[in-house]
């Protein structure tokens, strides 16, 4: 019982909020913080109630003195009544004995009510704190979840991101190669000879000619043939 004592300001200061905000992985440390918390209350509750136990056999031991010695005063005053001096005397002797252990019962009696009170304290606050972990875990989970598909977007929208800049690319490599091309084409007829007009206008007449040649010949082969 004293180790769990001795824990009692780490257990009472101990802001579960707090350690889960700070914690890498809140996932993880919630069902490590539910164990530990878990574990903690039951060792609680078993030493609570042994200290309980304890306080209300202290508090008994109280009443009891402070009864026996309301017996004895009055005993004392029933002696005196009857003449009994020396009887009353023998009860006031009793009475004063029970008198000086009340400090030391009720001395007891408050360290054990202080321990229980301590006690009932950190168990309340352990049940309090599992009860914020529950909550705080769906909701981690749900984030997490939430987290989890976001993942998956961010990661199916990279991809669409490549592809499209594949894409791009590729239109940028072709534009590049029409552009190649053009520029082929272009010096190709910029690297061509000048034409020659007069000898293009002697080989359109030339061909007239010869032409005109064969028309002439065809007649005779006719004429000759009388067709």
């Amino acid at each position: 019982m004293g180790n769990i004592l001795d824990r009692f300001a780490s257990i009472i200061k101990a802001n579960i909020n707090d350690l889960l905000d700070r914690a890498e992985d809140p996932e993880k440390m919630v069902e490590q913080y539910m164990r530990d918390l878990t574990e903690s209350l039951a060792e609680v509750k078993e030493a609570t109630a042994g200290v309980m136990a304890e306080e209300a056999r202290c508090k008994r031991l109280v009443d009891d003195n402070q009864a026996d010695i309301d017996r004895y005063e009055s005993l004392a005053r029933k002696a005196l009544v009857a003449g009994e001096e020396g009887d009353a005397r023998t009860f006031l002797a009793k009475k004063q004995e029970l008198a000086g252990r009340a400090e030391g019962l009720k001395a007891a009696f408050d360290a054990a009510h202080e321990n229980a009170a301590k006690m009932r304290q950190m168990h309340d606050k352990l049940v309090s704190d599992i009860e914020t972990l529950k909550a705080r875990k769906e909701t981690i989970k749900a984030k997490a979840a939430v987290a989890k598909t976001q993942q998956k977007v961010n990661e199916m929208t990279g991809a669409s991101d490549r592809a499209e800049g594949a894409i791009s690319a590729f239109n940028r490599m072709e534009a590049k190669a029409d552009e190649m091309l053009d520029r082929a084409n272009a010096m190709e007829e910029l690297n061509a000879a000048p034409v020659d007009e007069a000898a293009e206008l002697e080989k359109k007449y030339a061909a007239a000619g010869a032409s005109a040649a064969v028309d002439e010949d065809l007649a005779r082969l006719k004429r000759e043939m009388g067709l």
